[in-house]
């Protein structure tokens, strides 16, 4: 693995924020490579640099936080549901601008679609239709069912501002996996 130069890994880390805190004054569309390029505080040609444009920037910092949420789902793989859910709430909690601005501002429904589908993906080896409450249903329901409920509550914990903390959130978001699933 070639490594990065930290000045690179710096402005990208820059223009991340900068989108983030631009996000949470207008709306994204509303946003200017200028207006980018003054809070990062570097040059627009550095921005064509590293990014084709102000979208190719949200969808880079949108994929590596789905990344990195795929990631700990298989780092979780032998661990229960509350458990797993922990590192979620707990990643979501160190990233809370970047989620509140995502899921409680509806700033970007592209994230939210994404988040449903990497749930949906994640759920569907959990579940099991041959005994319990989901005997006879179809699986794609379920998995779908469960996936949007997770989003929901999430949603509605950035939307109210964390009301109860990341592991009360993790416990009650696991249990209800484990019921569920």
């Amino acid at each position: 693995m070639t490594k990065v130069d930290r000045r690179i890994l710096k402005t990208q880390e820059a223009l991340r924020k900068a989108v983030i805190d631009l996000m949470s004054e207008k709306k994204f569309d509303d946003i200017t490579i200028q207006e980018l390029s003054d809070r990062a505080n570097v040059s627009r040609g550095t921005i064509y640099l590293h990014y084709l444009d102000k979208y190719d920037l949200l969808d880079k910092l949108i994929e590596s936080h789905i990344h990195e949420l795929r990631e700990s789902c298989h780092a979780a793989a032998d661990m229960d549901f509350i458990g797993s859910t922990l590192m979620w709430t707990e990643y979501f909690e160190n990233n809370y601008s970047f989620f509140s601005m995502m899921l409680a501002s509806k700033g970007a429904p592209y994230f939210r679609n994404r988040f449903l589908n990497l749930l949906v993906e994640e759920f569907t080896n959990e579940v099991d239709l041959t005994k319990g409450i989901n005997q006879g249903f179809e699986e794609d329901i379920i998995v779908r069912f469960v996936a949007s409920a997770y989003v929901g509550v999430v949603e509605w914990w950035f939307t109210n501002e964390r009301p109860i903390s990341h592991e009360q959130l993790a416990e009650q978001l696991g249990s209800l996996l484990e019921r569920n699933i």
